[in-house]
């Protein structure tokens, strides 16, 4: 079955880049051998840099199924995914994902996310994109606040 969903992944990825939708990436979630969504890379034609085909997927997956953790979900994707994605898939507490492409076969079709891996090391201030911390006196209230409630639901 692993292998027919994935193709699934593949063929998407296919579609959407001859149609011109967005880039060379299809992804699908499946529970219990059903689909429950797949999605292209619709980042040009949202015009949303976070619309990637996993998170897209993602996305859809948690609507259908009402929750915001997809703990007994696989993921199909047609390339390895970005760190962007990487981080949205352990968010959602997805059970286990395949890909096809590997990072490295999407760098040499100028895809390369390699500088965002590297990045993550890097200490913030110090990013290409720099990130300041900024100490405000009330800052910490929200997670204070957060950290006393009784009825939140935790994630």
């Amino acid at each position: 079955m692993h292998k027919f969903f994935l193709q699934q992944a593949i063929d998407l990825a296919l579609e959407n880049a001859s149609s011109g939708q967005g880039g060379p990436y299809g992804a699908l979630i499946v529970k219990d051998n059903k689909l429950i969504a797949s999605s292209g890379n619709m980042v040009t034609s949202t015009l949303d840099p976070t619309a990637h085909a996993e998170v897209m997927a993602i996305r859809q997956a948690c609507k259908k199924l009402n929750d915001f953790q997809l703990h007994d979900c696989i993921l199909y994707t047609s390339c390895e995914p970005c760190p962007m994605c990487l981080g949205a898939i352990y968010w959602a507490r997805l059970k286990k994902v395949y890909f096809a492409c590997s990072r490295h076969d999407a760098a040499a079709a100028k895809f390369d996310d390699s500088f965002i891996y590297d990045e993550i090391s890097v200490l913030p201030s110090e990013r290409t994109i720099p990130m300041l911390h900024l100490n405000l006196p009330n800052a910490l209230q929200p997670f204070n606040i957060w950290t006393e409630m009784t009825d939140k639901v935790t994630y």
